[in-house]
């Protein structure tokens, strides 16, 4: 009570005295806390019941006055007075010693307002950035400490100056090698401060004029002779052997960062976070490489991935992971009580998840090297050494829970590099190729496309939705691995040299061996109505070209989009006898997707056509790869299995035919190819079903209005009623129907976007 009595008079005395100039007055409040430590005798009583945070919130103000009043640059005698008496070291071991208590709090406060209010740059000067140093090492030491507050905001202001100019954070890398080599104490050169000459700063602290000196520079095993600073005056360990107790000292605001963001308090450990961000994102070559190899921002990154997802429950709802939301990093804050949607394992699920999108974020802002460094950690650590092996066990629950997760980790990255690292896990990096004997040369993209193929329709369905979402990621590697590897020396087909004949028939829009469909016996039951001309096309699609009508050699568009039309007899359509699911949706469907696929594949310089058949290896033996093959075979049996697996196949089959690339498009999209012998194509795969289904029509009465039937109820225009005989054949049929037409606008789009100039 006597103290704040004491305050209150000391404010009304200061009040009532004549104005004394700037200086005088700064160099009295700084006495006035220094006579605090001769004169004090009770070394117990909180900082708050003395004047010092009154004395340091002057010295502020008068500081700021200071410059508002001077020109800008210019060095004022109260900012001459801080740095030549070095008042910052002075206050950083008061601080240090928080005498009184409390006295780091305001310290630190000081710190900070003293960096965000002071317009000129101050970090440069050695009798700042060395006590901010020393500052620095002392904050994250103790969680939940009464100082967290002050102390992020201290660390935030210094990660704001560093982003403002990053040459700066040279000034906060320490070298201990060096420090340990000094031998000798140089005399810190303070002149300059007071005549206001710029300088700067090296590694071992020395402070040297801009113009006098040559830029030199050191490699890791050329000491400088002349080293500034002793082993006290950057507290570095005194011995080599110290090193190799903490071996990630280097980087002392990256370190204290990482503590913070271990905080109870999320502000703090957001702040934290936000702090990273910026050190991170810092163009400085030198401060990537002390990021990633001296400090251990990859190990906790990774680390805290791997705990937060051992964390999660060994079995959880699929639907579940995939459809939680609120994943965001800086708001993770989730109320278990709040959720009218919890489920078991939903906090920590949400915690993972946030985590994993900051370590996304973090890589899309930072440094190259930075972020290759901090990618390829979590692919080592995490990826192989804690996903593998739940993505590879034997349990159908666990193996389904670990690849819905991968699934939704798949969905949510971003940064192009952890998206690459993320494919080189999970499809290796063999760019040869396929051999029937070598599909298992990656064991976990050999386990993941079998599971395509799994004897649980749940596995199997959720690893085709993870391949789905992963082909839609810009990376290159992703499409060559699966299937442009194998189409690279186009020996699917059977190379007939053209002859006069051909050329005849060319005008006619007939490849040279092909069979027109129309003549085939597999469809002489087929009327003239259920085929589209060229022309009733061209009017349901976006607005066309007259390249259109001109042969370029290529087969017509409308033989193509009437062989896919044609495939499915009439007995076995329903769709015109429904509103509202004729070609226009896929058209339309199919014009965007194929819009969004070409931006992502531009960058990637993709021919614009096949290689010349001259120029491929034909005689190579033709193995479509173990992607396509299970999917193949999936599709040959689209007729028994369920109707969600042939959705989700018939998918990831559309989705592999929007690829703007002329080997994919021959391949999955041209009925008239040549296939060499013992090749199969998707058009061929799909004929075969076909032939399957029209023998297996006429041994079901009534096929056609139980066929209507259930494609109503699975449009929902017909209510649920008794189960109908061969529900799984008559859902196959109306999912081959509905395929056959996507692939036929793809096609079209395609053809129209080629033609397009």
């Amino acid at each position: 009570m006597f103290s704040k009595f004491t305050s209150i008079l000391q404010h009304a005395v200061e009040a009532l005295a004549p104005t004394l100039p700037l200086q005088e007055d700064f160099v009295y409040h700084w006495k006035a806390i220094t006579h605090y430590y001769i004169e004090t005798s009770d070394d117990k009583a909180p900082v708050t019941d003395t004047n010092i945070p009154s004395h340091l919130e002057q010295m502020l103000d008068i500081l700021v006055q200071e410059e508002n009043e001077r020109e800008s640059g210019e060095t004022g005698p109260c900012m001459e007075y801080l740095l030549h008496h070095k008042i910052l070291e002075t206050l950083y071991t008061l601080g240090k010693a928080d005498c009184p208590p409390g006295m780091k709090q305001q310290v630190l406060s000081f710190y900070t307002k003293l960096l965000g209010r002071i317009r000129q740059p101050l970090l440069p000067h050695i009798n700042v950035h060395r006590p901010v140093q020393k500052l620095i090492r002392l904050c994250g030491e103790v969680l939940a400490a009464p100082t967290e507050n002050e102390e992020i905001q201290f660390l935030c202001i210094v990660c704001a100056k560093l982003k403002q100019d990053p040459y700066l954070v040279n000034f906060f890398l320490e070298n201990k090698l060096k420090a340990v080599a000094s031998k000798s104490k140089a005399s810190l050169v303070t002149e300059d401060m007071k005549k206001g000459h710029d300088f700067r700063t090296t590694d071992a602290g020395q402070s040297v004029h801009l113009e006098e000196t040559p830029r030199v520079e050191h490699t890791d095993d050329q000491l400088p002779d002349d080293l500034s600073t002793s082993l006290d005056e950057l507290s570095v360990p005194s011995s080599l052997e110290a090193l190799a107790v903490n071996p990630h000292g280097d980087y002392n605001l990256v370190n204290s960062l990482l503590n913070l963001t271990k905080s109870p308090d999320g502000r703090i450990a957001v702040k934290a976070c936000e702090g990273l961000m910026l050190l991170v994102s810092l163009p400085e070559p030198a401060a990537a490489k002390c990021l990633t190899q001296s400090t251990c921002l990859c190990e906790l990154l990774t680390d805290r991935l791997a705990s937060l997802y051992k964390a999660l429950p060994q079995s959880m709802d699929p639907l579940d992971i995939e459809t939680v939301e609120g994943i965001n990093w800086g708001l993770d804050s989730y109320s278990h009580k709040e959720d009218a949607s919890a489920f078991p394992g939903k906090r920590a699920l949400i915690s993972f998840l946030s985590w994993f999108d900051y370590c996304d974020q973090l890589i899309k802002e930072a440094q190259k090297t930075t972020a290759i460094a901090m990618a390829s950690s979590i692919r080592d650590r995490f990826f192989v050494g804690v996903m593998e092996p739940q993505l590879m066990q034997t349990s159908e629950i666990g193996i389904l829970t670990s690849t819905a997760l991968l699934h939704r980790i798949v969905r949510q990255v971003t940064s192009d590099v952890l998206v690459h690292e993320m494919v080189c896990f999970i499809l290796g990096e063999q760019r040869e190729p396929e051999t029937p004997s070598g599909i298992n040369r990656h064991p976990l993209r050999h386990c993941l496309i079998e599971h395509c193929d799994h004897i649980s329709d749940e596995i199997s369905i959720m690893t085709l939705r993870m391949f789905e979402h992963l082909l839609q990621k810009p990376d290159e590697h992703i499409l060559y691995n699966l299937v442009l590897r194998n189409l690279e020396e186009r020996n699917y087909t059977e190379y007939k040299p053209p002859c006069q004949e051909d050329k005849d028939v060319v005008e006619n829009g007939q490849i040279a061996g092909a069979v027109d469909l129309e003549e085939d016996p597999l469809f002489t039951d087929l009327s003239p109505d259920t085929m589209l001309s060229n022309q009733e096309w061209l009017s349901a699609s976006p607005p066309s070209s007259p390249e259109h009508l001109k042969s370029d050699g290529k087969t017509e568009v409308h033989k193509i989009v009437n062989s896919f039309l044609c495939l499915v007899p009439d007995e076995a359509k329903s769709s015109y006898h429904v509103e509202g699911t004729g070609y226009d949706t896929y058209l339309r469907d199919a014009h965007r997707q194929f819009r969004d696929y070409c931006a992502i594949c531009l960058r990637w310089e993709w021919p614009g056509s096949p290689k010349p058949l001259e120029k491929c290896n034909l005689e190579a033996p033709f193995f479509e790869g173990h992607f396509l093959k299970v999917l193949f075979d999936r599709m040959g049996r689209i007729l028994d299995q369920p109707y969600d697996v042939n959705l989700q196949v018939t998918s990831v089959l559309s989705k592999l035919s929007l690829f703007p690339h002329p080997h994919i498009h021959e391949y999955l999209l041209d009925p008239y190819v040549n296939l060499a012998s013992g090749c199969r194509s998707l058009f061929s795969v799909i004929v075969r079903v076909v032939g399957d289904l029209m023998v297996r029509i006429q041994r079901i009465p009534e096929f056609t209005p139980k066929l209507l039937l259930v494609r109503k109820r699975l449009l929902g225009l017909e209510p649920e009623g008794p189960i109908v005989d061969h529900m799984t054949l008559l859902e196959g049929v109306i999912v081959l129907e509905e395929f056959c037409k996507e692939l036929a606008a793809i096609a079209f789009v395609k053809y129209h976007a080629s033609s397009t100039p």
